[in-house]
């Protein structure tokens, strides 16, 4: 009988404050794809940082192929051919693909120099037999995210991995990026290779993982044949509880028009006009989703109404008045909150503490500051331990856990509190829920709705089809930089959203009609 590809005994690992890992077993079959599922903070990446030797366990034994070793660190993890594939990518901007898959172990030629063309020759080889599809001459900023993740699979397979962890493979990626991806992960498999997949998406569980082992607060609650079980049986034992796929809202009860974009075109970093003379309007009591396919647009559009991006015509208006010069303090005391798509370029700073977070765009105002410029932590403190209790966000050691030490979702949750105790009359929302499980995700929606409710105005961006038509009262689809069409809920469906954001326009279409109508009318 052949052994196992990996065996994880009594793994018990405690971060202050937090039991990460609480006497975990996991076994792992040669050859086949397991999924290891868990909400955000359940322990899953410290785990397999256990595996790949990142993290020294408290306790616990590993075997690898029915022999036990001591997992140094990682380059003891690649020797015994375990692999990982971040998910924060480690790639060096500047460098081509081959220069980065053979960074560390440089082939050289007989006079000891880089030997970069038989480098190129055996990644276009893997590329190839994979088929990842990768240039191994291009540069890493001039691909696209999807690419540098195929990079990153290409330095596990360089490296003669035969054992690959994917940690949340997919919380960067579009809807294609993800499909390609899965038949990437089945022919790994195909080849012989043993992979555990780290995800909350049950939904990628269901299409590539054999077995799916499912961590909460960092135990075990069981592994289950994938066959075998619902994706709602997977969220249920996940989360503890029944999950809601669908959040429940009565009709929108839109009011004053809050924001109004006229004719607005913005350039990205390299000088590309991007957004080109773009309308839209948003009203209080509203939901207004733009769905459209990453790159057209959506993260200039959103950078151009925060002040990240300065516009080059038209005009922001927020209640009537143009804000399209003014400063990012000025926009947000002017009530324009933003959730960001990158929480951790724009949401947060990650060793600031979680009391420090909340208060970074009001700490000069009192109650956190006194006249003199003299902060008040115990009133930063305060506030923090308040919204960490109504939003439920678990924080390690409570207000003063730093934030990069928690989970992608209670990140996001620290964001969403800031951002709605600042009680803005427009809150721009961007990916709100990518990389969440999906407690998170149901949270998060609900409390979207919630401020809907109380007549904010909601700009949504997500390329998640399903979020836009579950949570949106109207929808613009977005295409190579302008909208395309305007939709109100029930009006359209995900079929004819997704042939419009790929720039289809069909005639006998009365909803694209209606749409341009709705267009010319602005």
């Amino acid at each position: 009988m052949e052994s196992n590809a990996i065996e994880m005994i009594g793994i018990t690992k405690i971060f202050p404050g937090v039991v990460a890992n609480d006497n975990i077993t996991l076994t792992v079959r040669q050859n086949e794809i397991l999924a290891l599922l868990g909400e955000n903070g359940a322990g899953k990446s410290t785990l397999m940082s256990i595996l790949f030797g990142s993290y020294d366990p408290d306790a616990g034994n590993i075997k690898i192929r029915g022999k036990e070793v001591k997992i140094k660190d990682p380059n003891f993890a690649t020797a015994l051919g375990i692999g990982m594939v971040h998910q924060h990518f480690k790639l060096v901007h500047n460098y081509t693909v081959a220069e980065n898959i053979v960074l560390g172990v440089e082939p050289k030629n007989s006079f000891g120099m880089l030997d970069l063309s038989s480098a190129e020759k055996k990644v276009a080889e893997l590329s190839e037999q994979y088929g990842l599809h990768v240039n191994p001459k291009a540069k890493i900023e001039d691909i696209t995210v999807g690419m540098q993740q195929r990079v990153e699979i290409l330095k596990v397979l360089y490296r003669n991995a035969d054992i690959i962890i994917f940690d949340e493979p997919t919380a960067v990626l579009t809807p294609q990026e993800i499909d390609e991806l899965m038949e990437i992960i089945r022919r790994l498999k195909a080849e012989g290779k043993t992979i555990i997949l780290i995800t909350h998406k049950l939904k990628e569980i269901k299409a590539v993982a054999e077995r799916c082992t499912v961590l909460r607060r960092g135990k075990v609650i069981g592994t289950v044949d994938v066959k075998e079980v619902s994706e709602n049986q997977l969220a249920e034992m996940m989360v503890g509880r029944a999950v809601k796929f669908e959040i429940d809202k009565k009709p929108a009860n839109p009011g004053k028009t809050v924001l109004s974009l006229e004719n607005v075109s913005i350039k990205n970093s390299r000088g590309q006009l991007v957004v080109n003379d773009l309308n839209l309007d948003i009203r209080s009591g509203e939901v207004v989703g733009i769905a459209g396919v990453d790159g057209n647009g959506q993260t200039e559009l959103i950078y151009g109404i925060t002040g990240l991006l300065p516009i080059e015509s038209g005009k922001i208006l927020l209640n009537g008045e143009d804000v399209s010069k003014l400063s990012i303090r000025k926009r947000i005391e002017l009530g324009i909150g933003h959730i960001p798509e990158d929480r951790h370029k724009h949401g947060l700073v990650a060793e600031f503490t979680v009391a420090e977070n909340i208060s970074i765009k009001n700490y000069y105002k009192e109650p956190y500051s006194n006249k003199y410029g003299i902060l008040n932590m115990e009133a930063m403190k305060s506030k923090a331990s308040e919204l960490i209790k109504s939003f439920d966000i678990r924080a390690g050691e409570d207000s003063l856990t730093k934030a990069g030490s928690m989970s992608g979702g209670n990140q996001q949750k620290v964001i969403i509190a800031r951002e709605i105790e600042l009680s803005p009359e427009l809150l721009v929302v961007a990916q709100p829920t990518r990389g969440l499980d999906v407690g998170a995700i149901e949270y998060i929606r609900k409390r979207i709705i919630e401020e809907r409710d109380k007549g904010r105005a909601i700009l949504l961006v997500s390329f998640e089809l399903d979020e836009i038509m579950n949570l949106c009262d109207r929808i613009a689809t977005i295409s190579k930089g302008s909208i395309v069409g305007v939709f109100k809920e029930g009006e359209v469906t995900e079929r004819e959203i997704g042939m419009m954001m790929a720039g289809s326009k069909k005639s006998d279409d009365k909803n694209v009609e209606k749409a341009e109508g709705e267009i010319d009318e602005k």
